[in-house]
């Protein structure tokens, strides 16, 4: 009897295997939505495809992306053209002027400085100092700067700062107003 059980599973199986061997294709609308992303996102590589396919709930392999790039001609991971982080502070050095306070401790007391660098020609502007900054030590000394980085003639767009106390809000206003420029915090 086993002779017979074998005769008949044996067209069975033939029938019911696999055509092509392998993987099964990966569908066609998946494909498609590849394709479609890595054309109108010409700087994505085929991790940032995958990663947006997983935002949208699609569970496929990065390995899968970088098969269906490669299939259709497109390069998986292309050459960035856009500015890398390390290069824009240095094409926007003429545009920046940081600005701070220093602490200085002397035996007697603590005095605070306020200081500008200028990233072009790295130079450190000292302003004034003071034992007690106060909002109107402040604002006069910012006019100060920018009255000598006009004559010095240093185009500087943004005064960055940080959100200390020390700094009243009227010195946005008075470099906005002064150097025609805006200021970041």
């Amino acid at each position: 009897m086993q002779w017979h059980r074998d005769l008949l599973r044996r067209p069975h199986a033939r029938a019911s295997c696999n055509k092509q061997p392998g993987r099964p294709r990966t569908v066609r609308s998946i494909r498609a939505l590849v394709l479609r992303l890595a054309r109108e996102n010409s700087t994505w590589d085929y991790r940032r495809i995958h990663g947006e396919l997983a935002t949208l709930g699609i569970k496929i392999a990065a390995s899968t992306v970088w098969a269906i790039l490669r299939h259709e001609g497109i390069d998986p991971a292309p050459q960035r053209t856009t500015v890398t982080w390390t290069a824009f502070p240095r094409s926007q050095a003429d545009a920046l002027l940081p600005v701070d306070f220093t602490e200085t401790i002397t035996p007697c007391h603590r005095q605070h400085t306020l200081a500008a660098i200028e990233h072009t020609t790295r130079r450190i502007r000292t302003l004034d100092t003071t034992a007690h900054p106060t909002a109107d030590w402040v604002t006069q000394t910012i006019r100060n700067l920018v009255t000598d980085v006009q004559n010095a003639g240093i185009h500087g767009k943004f005064l960055i700062r940080d959100r200390d106390a020390k700094y009243p809000a009227l010195i946005d206003e008075i470099y906005a107003r002064t150097s025609s420029a805006t200021t970041r915090s």
